[in-house]
Order: C-alpha cells, then structure tokens, then sequence
C-alpha cells in the first residue's frame, strides 16, 4: 500500500495558508456539532518518526474549542499500564460523549514497534491484529467517530528533517537516539506497516494514506479529510468560507 502513495505532492505557501484556515473554520464548526450530538470522536496519527503528527495535530486543534478535545501523546507504557493488556490504557483514556480524543501514537505500537524491537512476542504481535480489529468494532458500534491517519515520507526526507532538527537549536528536542536506532530498522518497520495496513483497514475503521514529504500538503490533506469523515458522519455540512454566497 506504501507504493501507491505519491510523495511529489507539494502546494506552495498561499494556497496552504488558504487552505488551512478555510478547513480551521469548517472544523471549528463541526467540533460544536460533536458537543451538540453528544457523539465521541477518535483520532489516530501513526507514521514515520518526524513524519509531521505533531504538527498535523497542531493544526486540527488551533481553532478548536480546548473544552472540547484532548490530546494524548502515547510511548512506552508506565507503571501500572505495564501490568495489564496493551488495550487497557486506550480503553481508559476513551473521550466522554461530546468529546473529541487524538493519540499521537496508538494502540498500533503493538503491531509495530512492539513486533519490531522484540517488546511482544510473535504470537502476541500477530494476535494482535484480531485484538485490535475486535476493538475498533466494538467502538464503531457503540458509536464512536473513528479516523485513522498514516502519514508517510520517504526515507531519504526523514534523513534531512533529522539533520534539519540536528542544526536547530530549538528543535534538537525533538531528536533522540531512538530516533537514529529505528532508522537502521526502516526496512523491518517497513513491513510491519505494509501489513498493519492490509490487516486493520476495514470497511468501519479504514485507514488514511496521506503523502507527508510536503508538509504544507500533508496538513491541508489531514484537515480536509478529517472535514469530510466528521460531514458524513454527523450528517451536517459546515460553512464553506470561501464560498461565495449565490446572488
């Protein structure tokens, strides 16, 4: 599935800036729609490390009502999460009804870097497909908004955005030796996607593919998808500001 993603997809500075507050609004509105019709809604970011989650995520909530969302930012688990199933900390953090949750990271660490670093075994990784499958199900039918987003750059892009964070001193934060120690294993973390992909994008919890080598189209193709599954879903289609009103 990564081979059909085409990561030559770029938009300049104007039509990104357009773009994004056009979508901005459009959401804020329909976040008011979630709180009104008590509806749950989940966001998923996966994707490469500096793959743009972060700043994907940035951009859903900048207009936002900050009562109505949380954000969790999900890594190894800690303390008594380690003691219980890997489901056990989501379940948890599942949004009240009007909410609206986003993990930076998800329950997908099982079938990712949990297989690749060895963290679960063989059985446990490949069970977990099932599990997890089982669980976007049971959230679909209780009624829960879910969207799931894998955003995907190429190799030798996450190379640069490492140098560029390298360089900058306010961005050396954000770079860790964990960073360059899954690099090495882009290959195995490669298949562990490519089969992450095939196995839990159902017809209820599908995947969204997005092309992240262009940050500024990465953003405007997470919002305006993010736009258009929250439409449907609510069954209510918010204010196009660029729209001009018939006459």
């Amino acid at each position: 599935m990564l081979e059909t993603v085409d990561l030559t997809r770029t938009l300049d500075r104007l039509a990104y800036v357009r773009e994004v507050t056009r979508r901005q609004i459009q959401l804020r509105e329909l976040g008011y729609q979630v709180y009104l019709q008590k509806q749950s809604v989940i966001i998923v970011f996966e994707g490469w490390d500096a793959a743009g989650k972060g700043g994907a995520i940035k951009r859903i909530t900048e207009k936002l009502d900050p009562r109505g969302y949380v954000v969790y930012s999900i890594s190894s688990p800690q303390g008594e999460d380690r003691t219980r199933h890997y489901l056990y900390r989501f379940w948890r953090r599942l949004p009240e009804r009007g909410q609206i949750a986003i993990f930076d990271r998800s329950w997908y660490g099982r079938v990712l870097v949990e297989r690749v670093e060895g963290f679960a075994s063989e059985a446990e990784w490949k069970r977990a497909y099932r599990e997890i499958s089982s669980f976007e199900r049971q959230l679909r039918e209780f009624g829960v908004i879910l969207v799931k987003f894998w955003i995907h750059i190429s190799r030798e892009e996450q190379l640069r955005r490492f140098e560029e964070r390298k360089a900058i001193g306010y961005k050396a934060w954000k770079l860790t030796d964990e960073d360059w120690r899954n690099r090495e294993k882009w290959e195995a973390y490669e298949e562990a996607v490519e089969q992450m992909l095939v196995k839990t994008s159902t017809a209820t919890a599908p995947w969204a593919l997005v092309e992240g080598n262009d940050k500024y189209w990465a953003r405007t193709r997470v919002l305006a998808k993010l736009v258009k599954i929250l439409s449907a879903e609510l069954g209510y289609e918010p204010t196009d500001p660029l729209r001009r009103p018939k006459k």
